[in-house]
């Protein structure tokens, strides 16, 4: 039976037909190209990471490791029995307060180098005594400017000769109500004495929760603070997971000012390692908020 003649549909089915397989070909190989531009840089950025992550790792490694050396041989040269070399005791003492105040308790080696100043003539000693003052001060200022950004701090000031007539009872310092993110507190302090001598005040702290907060156990504390109390190393524990710091700004006979700042405790010194309930009410409290916004992206 001899076809019939072809229609229009027919002719255009003749033409497309080898044109599709040329467009299906053209997908398939624009496609294959762009996944492999896409597999390349995901393989270049992972290689940038990884190389970036060593480098740093590197970088850490030789800087922990200098830092070992330079520990070892200023801590060396310290607590070398050498009472007549005060003046290089006091170089060294700079060094490591300026290079680890953030990981040690330096105030032990402080006292140690300030009872011995206090054997040598007041001419050559009152010079190394105000430079151990000068770096205290200088570190206290320091730490007080990096915790300040993540906690808040209050000044007052206490007349010491109304603490003198005051007797053991002491006198009252204005306290002031905290708010470090989303926990309050309220902080109380009492002056109960001064030493010249010494250049230290003793305070009672108290800290308790503030009205319509979540209720808190009280914290209290009596201590000396000087000139050799570091913010992120001389801190109380708060139940709240706050740490609360009360250093000495400035002293004169008549008044001494001091800085009380209350901030969260990941912040305390590199030595200070948190508890583990701590930690587990982090993590509790972390899993809280997940399912909570969680359940909130469902609705």
């Amino acid at each position: 039976m001899a076809a019939g003649p072809k229609d229009f549909w027919d002719k255009l089915g003749i033409v497309l037909l080898p044109l599709g397989g040329l467009l299906t070909a053209a997908a398939v190989g624009t496609v294959g190209f762009m996944g492999s531009q896409v597999i390349e840089r995901r393989q270049s950025l992972d290689t940038n990471a990884r190389l970036y992550s060593e480098l740093m790792s590197r970088r850490e490694e030789s800087e922990s490791s200098l830092r070992k050396d330079m520990f070892v041989s200023i801590i060396e040269n310290v607590l070398r029995p050498s009472p007549r070399d005060l003046d290089a005791k006091v170089l060294n003492l700079e060094l490591l307060a300026y290079n680890f105040h953030d990981s040690l308790n330096l105030k032990p080696l402080f006292l140690d180098v300030w009872r011995k100043l206090g054997t040598i003539p007041p001419a050559k000693g009152a010079e190394l005594v105000q430079r151990l003052n000068r770096v205290a001060r200088e570190i206290t200022a320091k730490q007080l400017f990096a915790l300040e950004g993540h906690g808040r701090s209050f000044r007052r000031s206490v007349d010491l000769e109304e603490l003198r007539r005051a007797g053991r009872a002491g006198v009252p310092v204005d306290g002031e109500s905290i708010v470090v993110g989303d926990k309050a507190c309220d902080v109380s302090l009492r002056a109960l004495g001064a030493d010249a001598e010494k250049q230290q005040i003793q305070l009672r702290l108290e800290i308790k929760a503030p009205e319509g907060a979540p209720e808190m156990p009280d914290t209290r504390a009596t201590f000396e603070i000087g000139w050799f109390d570091f913010p992120m190393i001389d801190n109380t524990r708060l139940a709240n997971g706050l740490r609360c710091a009360v250093t000495l700004s400035a002293l004169s006979p008549a008044s001494a000012d001091i800085t009380t700042i209350c901030f969260p405790g990941e912040y305390a010194s590199l030595k200070d390692r948190p508890y583990y309930d701590e930690v587990i009410q982090k993590l509790q409290q972390a899993t809280l908020e997940a399912e909570g916004q969680g359940g909130a992206r469902a609705k």
